[in-house]
């Protein structure tokens, strides 16, 4: 259905940041990915949906490197991302942030340590002075106190969490973003704060955005586009408008839902929504 749908090119765009072709993905007999096609263009978000068990966050691990499909091709920023090769492999992590679900810190290191971990991987050339006020940076720069710096995991809230994991995506300056979740369990303030901020630093730092969601708020209020899993491929991809009028019987049902007429209705630009607001 994939291939056949005028939303999904058949070959790979190379103007994109990331493409996937015909990828594999299989745990024992269960196939969840069988010829899956996706282009992510750079400079979008690209919001990725689907029910439950159809290969999101198996889809961003393949992308990253972080398990090996049974099959297909994955090209980020240009270089074969399942080479048996070391460079490609230090080419995806370099350009590449992650961002997982609660944030994944290490609970005994404190936030600013947390933040420095990839800097130490990857420039340990770095003086400690240095790595600190970078951290101290990217602390700022996803919306958190300079004192969150020194305090553990622990000590933080679930939203100020996730802002640290946030932190440490964005150590190395990468040109991509990977989320997985990142507003499950926020309250709707906390996770519209959220929203905003990762479009701000979109725009500021020319990122492109793979954004694993359920909240359709999200959807709604910073995705350029949305890519729809099902039936172990990428149904769809489009704009959300025209996302909305796809006909599969799970888009229907989870975009014209009473929680789907609520977020359209607030979303940027709709009348009575934030923008309207704003103005």
């Amino acid at each position: 259905m994939a291939n056949g749908d005028p939303h999904i090119p058949a070959a790979p765009d190379p103007t994109a940041a990331i493409s996937v072709r015909g990828l594999v993905n299989r745990f024992g007999t269960q196939t969840v990915h069988d010829g899956l096609d996706l282009d992510v263009r750079r400079g979008e978000i690209l919001g990725v949906v689907g029910g439950s068990g159809t290969g999101k966050s198996v889809l961003m691990r393949a992308i990253l490197g972080l398990r090996r499909p049974e099959g297909g091709r994955i090209e980020v920023l240009g270089v074969d991302a399942l080479a048996d090769d070391p460079a490609a492999r230090l080419h995806v992590e370099r350009n590449s942030g992650v961002l997982f679900q609660d944030g994944a810190l290490f609970s005994s290191l404190s936030v600013g340590e947390n933040v420095q971990v990839p800097l130490k991987e990857h420039h340990p050339e770095l003086p400690e002075s240095w790595r600190y006020e970078l951290a101290l940076l990217k602390v700022k720069l996803a919306g958190l106190p300079a004192d969150a710096t020194d305090k553990l995991p622990s000590q933080l809230s679930g939203g100020m969490r996730k802002r640290a994991g946030l932190a440490r995506a964005l150590a190395l300056d990468p040109p991509l973003l990977f989320l997985d979740e990142p507003t499950a369990g926020l309250d709707p303030i906390g996770a519209a704060a959220f929203d905003r901020l990762l479009r701000t630093l979109r725009d500021a730092l020319g990122l492109t955005v793979f954004l694993i969601t359920h909240d359709l708020d999200t959807l709604y209020a910073i995705c350029d586009r949305v890519a729809v899993l099902a039936e172990r491929k990428v149904v769809v991809v489009a704009p959300l408008d025209e996302v909305e009028q796809f006909d599969h019987p799970w888009v229907q049902e989870y975009f014209h839902g009473p929680r789907a007429r609520a977020a359209r209705r607030a979303r940027p630009g709709h009348e009575g929504g934030i923008a309207m607001e704003a103005g």
